[in-house]
């Protein structure tokens, strides 16, 4: 039923109740096939125009209503689009039916609701795990479809069908904007007073980047900008500018976004370049080297420690066995020792052979 579009959709519905109103009022009205004269002739004119009254009286309280015509959300968020329509009463779940399209150049089902049934077997791929209607809303008379994670691509022209004993539709838009909201800077020294500074942001559309000194002087010329798209169709720019300067001084990018109307600035200071998310090339290698060194000190510092703790052992070890060695010649002490101390003397003797 869907797959007919909006408008198809819709008039599917309304060819459905016409032929309902038809089984409802002709029989009404039937009259013996033998009885032809102008009784007959009179009366079929006034069963079209009984027909023709309901059906426009009928189609006329059926309007699906839109209270929001466009909505703007920023790329990754989420969005809630609204139509209404007429329940006049408790609603018949049985008897309702919801669809979501996106037209594009194809049309894309983004939701269905069959006869109170949800349907996702012809819903499109671009809004798999990402679409929910709010079912709880319904019976007030309110289809409410909830996209999370916004994407660039799900842009463009919805509709909003209702089928519930009369058929309508409306139009809803949906713009997706992606301000360059956060800015990567780095200052890098390449030499004496000598200074690389990078600028890198995510947006769309394609931004410029425009440079300034600290008296607003203009540097963009002096600048390399490039660009490069990734999956989601978001821009990624990165601007570079080499420059010389003292320290001290300062610098601004700004991403200029033409469509959205809209800039964003950082200031790199030179000052903080040391600190800065990237170090002048001299301070990685002195640091690179101040970690190996530190990493072998404590690694022999502990080698040490261990052969200390050995050597300590062995001369307590060597004492113990001197002891027992005395003892062993003495035979009053030899009468007295027990098990243990044989043991023990065993023991040393071991050790003296090694």
């Amino acid at each position: 039923m869907f797959s007919l579009g909006a408008e198809g959709y819709a008039l599917r519905a309304r060819q459905e109740l016409i032929r309902t109103l038809l089984l409802e009022f002709i029989p009404t009205f039937r009259f013996p096939d033998k009885k032809v004269g102008s009784t007959y002739i009179m009366e079929k004119p006034l069963v079209l125009y009984i027909f023709l009254f309901h059906w426009h009286f009928l189609n006329a309280l059926f309007t699906v209503e839109a209270p929001q015509s466009l909505y703007i959300v920023e790329h990754g968020n989420n969005v809630t689009m609204e139509c209404t329509f007429p329940v006049n009463g408790k609603l018949k779940f049985r008897d309702l039916s919801v669809s979501w399209e996106k037209n594009d150049e194809e049309k894309k089902q983004v939701y269905a609701l069959l006869n109170g049934e949800e349907d996702f077997k012809s819903q499109h791929s671009d809004f798999k795990g990402r679409i929910k209607l709010l079912k709880e809303d319904l019976h007030l008379g309110q289809s409410l479809l909830q996209i999370t994670g916004v994407k660039l691509r799900d842009a463009g022209v919805y509709h909003c069908v209702i089928g519930y004993g009369g058929a309508d539709y409306k139009t809803i838009n949906l713009k997706v904007t992606a301000p360059y909201r956060t800015i990567t800077q780095g200052v890098v020294s390449t030499g004496e007073n000598k200074w690389k500074l990078t600028c890198q942001s995510e947006g769309y559309p394609q931004a410029e980047v425009i440079w300034q000194n600290g008296e607003y002087e203009d540097l963009t010329d002096k600048a390399n900008t490039s660009f490069e798209t990734g999956s989601d169709q978001l821009y990624r720019v990165t601007s570079t500018l080499t420059i010389k300067s003292r320290i001290d001084e300062i610098f601004y990018c700004i991403f200029w976004n033409k469509e959205l109307q809209e800039n964003t600035s950082a200031i790199l200071h030179i000052e903080d370049a040391g600190d800065g998310l990237m170090w002048p090339e001299s301070r990685r290698f002195t640091g690179a080297i101040l970690i190996v060194t530190a990493f072998f000190g404590s690694a022999l510092l502990f080698m040490l420690c261990i052969r200390i703790a050995g050597e300590h052992m062995d001369n307590r070890t060597r004492a113990a066995c001197s002891s027992i060695a005395k003892l062993s010649k003495d035979k009053d002490t030899h009468d007295c020792r027990d098990t243990s101390f044989e043991e023990e003397e065993l023991k040393c003797k071991k050790i003296e052979k090694t």
